[in-house]
């Protein structure tokens, strides 16, 4: 297959060469058959060249999407174990620990592949508790490190008696 067309193309040069290169009068439809192959003579071997280019563009852009993908799906896990985290942080009887604690478990049960280098930090006061979750997303793209950031806050819960009813 491919040596036919490396014969076309030389039979094509081989043509181009032998005629004075001035248009041919108009005879119907060979006259434009002739235009058109007059126009297309010297694109032999084009597609490879563009394959070459296009291809690997191709696939650094379906790499971009991947990486994209993945980076997305490490901040909603680290999302979801901050405010697991919270979550037991907030709690009447909670401590930063406790929430640390929270949020490390649930990131050793979902985050093994698509993050990372994980920490956590915890803080609670009188009034409120906070979660921050930093890592990094897996890297599919060479040398591309996309960090990842999460944090949930709230109050703490806390008992307030009802006194105006005075039950």
């Amino acid at each position: 297959m491919r040596g036919e067309q490396e014969q076309r193309c030389r039979r094509r040069r081989a043509d181009s060469a032998r005629g004075d290169g001035r248009p041919q009068p108009a005879r119907g439809r060979t006259a434009s058959r002739g235009r058109i192959r007059r126009l297309l003579r010297g694109d032999c071997g084009a597609v490879s060249a563009e394959l070459v280019i296009a291809t690997p563009l191709l696939l650094l852009m379906l790499l971009a999407i991947v990486q994209f993908a993945l980076w997305s799906h490490a901040t909603h896990i680290a999302q979801a174990a901050a405010s697991q985290g919270l979550a037991a942080a907030r709690a009447q009887n909670g401590t930063a620990a406790a929430g640390s604690a929270s949020a490390q478990q649930m990131l050793d049960q979902l985050a093994r592949g698509p993050l990372t280098g994980t920490s956590v930090g915890a803080d609670r006061t009188a009034n409120s508790a906070a979660i921050r979750i930093a890592g990094t997303a897996t890297s599919v793209i060479p040398f591309l490190s996309l960090p990842v950031h999460a944090e949930a806050s709230g109050p703490v819960e806390r008992f307030v008696p009802d006194l105006a009813s005075g039950g």
